[in-house]
This record gives C-alpha cells, structure tokens and sequence, in this order.
C-alpha cells in the first residue's frame, strides 16, 4: 500500500509542530521575573515611584519596592531610565483572530472587550488559550450579543423566557457579558439584565428603540457601549437638521443622570471621528487603504471596509464630533468613569490595537490631563471588570496580586502618551515580549495577510 502526503496530512504536522514550539516556550517561562531599578507608574493615583524592583510570579505581580530581593535564577530586565505602567484595555473590540491578538499585544494592549460578533472557535478554542496566557495576546472577555429581530444580525430572542435562557447559555459557553441591542423588547431587555445580574454577567448595549436609556440604566453598572448612544439615547433630533448635535446645555443633565446611575461609557472619540471623516468623502476610505497599518487588518474586513456605506451619505458629523469631545470632558469632570474602546476593526480606518492609541490622544485634545486618559485605559477599566465579574483577577493598576500585565517605555507615559505606541517590551499574563518579538508578531501577522491576498 502506497503512502501519499496530502496538503491535510501537511496541515496537521505543522498544527503539531506548532503546538510542541508553544509548550517549549511556555515551559521556558522562569518561576520569576524582576524589573529591577525601574520607575513605576502605578496608576493608583498620579505618581511615578522611581528606582523599585518589580517581581513577577505565576502571572500576577508578587512585589514592589526599593529594598525587593530579587531570587536566584529569576529573569532580570533592567529599567534603569525606563517606565513601567499598566498594560491597556480596549473597551469595545469585535475582533477575533489570533492575528488581531498579536497585532494589540504588540501595541501594548493587554485586555480586550469583544462586545458582539466573536466566532464560536475563538470563544470556545482560542479565548482560554489567551486567557491562561499559552497564546500571544491580551486576555479577553467576551459579550453575546442579543436583539429582537434579525436586522443587525445578532442572535435573537423575542420572549422574556428565551432571554433567559440565551443569558444561561452564554455563561455556559464562556462568556461574561451580555450586549443588548436596538430592537429588544422592554420585557426582554429586562428578563436579560435580571438574568445577567443573577448569572454574574455584566450588560452592556446600545440605546434601545423601545426603551429609554435612563430604563437601561438602571439595571446597574451598565456599561454605555458607545459614548454617541449618550447623545442618541438621551436627546432628540433637530427636526431641521438630525445631523446635528444637542445644545451645550444638556451635557450637565447627561452627567448627573449617568453618574447617578453608575454607569460606566465606552468614549470612543476616535471611532466618531473616523465616521464623520469618511462621511460622504470615498476618497477618505481609499486613503485609509494606503496607510502603513492598513496591511495589519484582516483580509476579510479590508473587503468590508470596501463595501462600507459611510462614504455614500450626505451631509456632515463633524459639528457632533466636537461635541462628543466636549461631552467626553464634561463627564470625566462629572465623575463619570469613562473607558477607552475603538470598534475595531469594523470601522474603516480603525485598525484593531494601533487605534486604540489614536483614541487616547483623541481624549488629550478632548481636554482631559494625561493621567486621566491613561486611567481611561488601565485603572478605569480595571475597576469596571472588577465590579462586574466577581471571579476575575484584578488589572490595570501595578499593584501585589495583580495580572502581570505591563509596558515598559523609554519615557514617562504620563509626560509624553506617544512613548506607549512603541514599547521596549510587554508583558501579557507573567509573559515578557521585548521590542524584537513584538516587531516580528507585527511582521508574522502582515506577510500572512500579504499571502491571503495573493492567493
């Protein structure tokens, strides 16, 4: 009997060479590592703490301070004149491939929330993997996504007791969060959120067609998904022109209804602008085409992006732009906790990781100090997980007991925000990449799309 290889028999062995790279490098992980002579912003309030040493241990922070002796046989990364900070947080992410995860763990984005969308495989194969920190990337958190009808293309529940049960099945499956979306129900929205609540789920969304934001609100630690469903939710149109933006007045009542509610809002400054920028304008979303990041989005967004409708409308967003901005400041100011998120990659032009660095300079020009947008993507983040998932270990702040999830920079983060985008190193879960291994994850991650696209 002859014995012929096949392209399948090929795949396999490189799945089980794969596989047996991982589990050496995974097993040449040392015990400990310490960051020694290193400056720590530690984001529990506005400080840098000069010259500490760091441990590291099992994938949470074990020590910091001057007098920290280091262990036998640990890993040493020396910090002398470096910073180490928190790793960051996207709030609103849809992306689920092993190369998006690659492509934020090299922009120093070490927690995602995928609100909507995820592909079975990712959340059932993939998402543990990055969880326990066997595969390069952040560590995520997953939503199901649930509507009243099929226009969106969400899962479907048109009862109370279907929303129920969608709520058990999503915790069954792994995931922690509910997204509700436009068109529930009031009966069903409020079946879910009282399910979620019992389920330990956290609850996220959009405003509701047929329900008041105020009512979504109050189903506790709601997490707005989109800072424009502030707008949406809250205020009517101009009859004259429904393009444009509330008046100035009503930001206050906005502040004090959402902190009244404890509600946390995704401020996705960026994301706006990008809509209002490629409004009406093809040639804006062909620009994007050529831009360097371009070649780190999935080949099927890219044919997405193309087939996108925003260039075919008319009129301008740019007036609500501005205004979401000075709304993104109003709040903050208010005490309303606000976090970073970008939608990415189903905007055009908002690339998964690179953008969410654009959102955070978009927060700056907003008017917020630079601890305050830092915040928005490490301790903010941190306390809303936290808040909502019991069982999750703590993040986003440099603290004993905390995931192991860092950056370390050439400057000050809190001085200069641009240093985060090139990072000498992150650690994601214990797991150190320095600034070699984060070029080639970039590097891996465009010639296998160039290759997509070729074939």
């Amino acid at each position: 009997m002859s014995f012929r290889i096949t392209p399948s028999i090929i795949r396999a062995i490189a799945i089980v060479a794969t596989l047996a790279l991982s589990s050496v490098s995974s097993a040449a992980e040392p015990d400990v590592t310490a960051f020694v002579h290193v400056n720590v912003v530690p984001m529990d309030r506005e400080r840098v703490l000069a010259d500490q040493t760091v441990l590291i241990g099992k994938g949470v922070i074990s020590a910091i301070g001057r007098d920290v002796r280091v262990p036998s046989g640990a890993r040493v990364i020396d910090g002398r004149g470096k910073f180490l900070s928190p790793g960051l947080a996207d709030m609103h992410s849809h992306s689920d491939t092993r190369e998006d995860m690659k492509v934020y763990l090299a922009n120093g984005v070490t927690t995602v929330l995928n609100l909507g969308g995820a592909s079975s495989d990712f959340v059932d194969q993939l998402m543990p993997l990055l969880n326990r920190g066997e595969r390069p990337g952040p560590h995520v958190y997953a939503a199901l996504r649930i509507d009243g009808t099929p226009q969106y293309g969400q899962f479907v529940v048109k009862t109370p007791e279907e929303a129920r049960w969608a709520v058990r099945l999503a915790k069954t499956n792994g995931y922690r969060f509910i997204k509700v979306y436009n068109n529930l129900s009031p009966s069903t929205f409020a079946a879910a959120a009282d399910e979620a609540r019992k389920q330990g789920l956290g609850l996220s969304g959009h405003h509701l067609e047929q329900l008041p934001l105020t009512a979504e609100l109050d189903s506790g630690s709601f997490l707005v998904a989109h800072l424009e469903e502030v707008m949406y939710g809250l205020f009517k149109s101009s009859d004259k022109n429904p393009l444009a933006p509330p008046p100035e007045s009503v930001i206050g009542q906005a502040a004090a209804l959402l902190k009244e509610k404890h509600a946390f809002v995704v401020a996705d400054l960026f994301t706006f602008e990008s809509i209002a920028e490629q409004w009406g304008r093809p040639d804006v979303v062909a620009r994007y085409f050529a831009e360097s990041e371009a070649k780190y989005v999935p080949v099927p967004w890219r044919l997405a992006w193309r087939r996108d409708d925003y260039a075919k409308r008319s009129g301008s967003l740019n007036e609500r732009a501005a205004f979401l901005g000075r709304l993104a400041l109003e709040l903050n100011n208010a005490g309303v906790p606000i976090v970073a998120g970008t939608d990415a990659p189903t905007i055009p032009g908002v690339v998964p990781g690179f953008s969410l660095h654009e959102n955070l300079d978009r927060l700056a020009a907003a008017g917020l100090t630079p601890f305050q947008v830092l915040a928005s993507a490490t301790r903010t983040p941190g306390e809303y997980i936290s808040r909502t998932i019991q069982d999750s270990p703590p993040f986003g702040e440099i603290k004993t007991g905390y995931r192991a999830d860092l950056i370390l920079s050439d400057s000050n983060p809190l001085t200069e925000l641009g240093t985060l985008r090139t990072p000498t190193g992150v650690m994601s879960h214990g797991r150190w990449f320095g600034r070699d291994e984060l070029r080639q994850l970039l590097t891996g991650v465009a010639s296998d799309y160039s290759a997509a696209e070729a074939n």
